[in-house]
């Protein structure tokens, strides 16, 4: 339940980086998509956070645009989208860049996603 009123359980947008700080201060693991609206695999691992985001609600699930974030994107050294960002207790602790962890392929599935969020512990994955 105290997940579930942080908004864990859902993948959503967050509005602007002040709300990225908000977001991860209040949640021990979070997974931030860095996307850009003209990219078509960020609409790929949309599909798959929307799922894992109902799964695993120990974790919190977030998408920024990459666009309207320039700060934050420098800081966590974005080059490349879409690029998941791994916060553990406050600090980011491994990305998900592009595919090359998920096969090199866009049609990876979502336990492949998965797998790889359970490699860095951001998510209770066996």
């Amino acid at each position: 339940k105290e997940w579930l009123s942080k908004g864990h359980g859902e993948y959503r947008e967050i509005p602007s980086e002040r709300d990225f700080f908000q977001e991860v201060k209040e949640s021990k693991n979070v997974v931030c998509h860095f996307y850009r609206d003209t990219t078509f695999r960020c609409q790929i691992l949309d599909k798959h956070l929307t799922v894992l985001a109902k799964k695993h609600v120990e974790t919190k699930f977030l998408k920024l645009n990459a666009e309207k974030s320039p700060f934050l994107c420098e800081r966590l050294r974005i080059k490349v989208i879409p690029t998941l960002a791994l916060v553990k207790d406050g600090k980011t602790q491994d990305y998900v860049v592009g595919f090359t962890d998920l096969g090199n392929t866009d049609d990876f599935t979502t336990e492949t996603l998965e797998w790889r969020l359970g490699c860095a512990d951001i998510i209770n994955y066996r």
